[in-house]
């Protein structure tokens, strides 16, 4: 049985460790076997319910799975691309209570966390997250190595690239186009175009 690593033993791996153990393919095809983190004593505070080995230095092995915990899109590719480059096979991982559509691509390490939808005709790129009741609409696209916090609604034919930041609660009106880099400040209401790499909040969303 393979063994799943969590990379990033912070708040949202703890969140995924729980999603994760409610998995059927867990005990099965995998089975839990902690975290890569650089702090030895993350889960100190928690009661150290798992394991947490160092993440510099480790050699990645064939018999494991691995799964992204992190959630900023600059940490996500910096940590993850030396794993990627050694050969780790990252798990594309839904929630049991996400919801799936027809005609949905997901890229190689994609996280559904309960509650999220992507509806149909999507594409997520890797490494895309959706955080809790998260929903993405018709004809959308979500580019690689972005993160939407819990309870974004990104409507139809919406267009996110690479890199993206949203925070909790985020709409996007159909249509529009959210630039590479960009971060969505929580709460933001989206009515036209966001460009590249500024950070946008407020409603209407405004350039900060």
């Amino acid at each position: 049985m393979k063994k799943l690593l969590i990379v990033g033993a912070g708040g949202f791996g703890r969140e995924l460790y729980v999603w994760a153990s409610q998995h059927p393919d867990c005990g099965r095809a995998w089975e839990l076997a902690g975290f890569l983190d650089d702090n030895s004593q993350a889960l100190q505070s928690f009661g150290s319910f798992a394991h947490v080995l160092p993440l510099a230095g480790h050699v990645v092995d064939p018999a494991n799975l691995y799964l992204c915990g992190l959630g900023l899109p600059p940490v996500k590719e910096k940590l993850l691309q030396p794993l990627l480059a050694a050969g780790a096979n990252f798990l594309t991982f839904i929630h049991p209570r996400a919801l799936v559509g027809d005609r949905v691509k997901l890229g190689c390490g994609v996280v559904l966390c309960p509650g999220a939808i992507a509806s149909a005709d999507i594409t997520l790129g890797d490494f895309v997250m959706l955080n809790l009741h998260t929903t993405v609409g018709h004809d959308a696209s979500i580019g690689d190595w972005s993160t939407l916090s819990a309870h974004c609604d990104v409507t139809g034919r919406v267009q996110v690239a690479d890199r993206v930041f949203m925070g909790s609660r985020v709409s996007i009106i159909p249509g529009l186009s959210v630039g590479s880099g960009a971060t969505l400040g929580a709460g933001a209401v989206v009515i036209r175009d966001v460009p590249a790499d500024v950070t946008v909040v407020g409603n209407p969303a405004r350039v900060l």
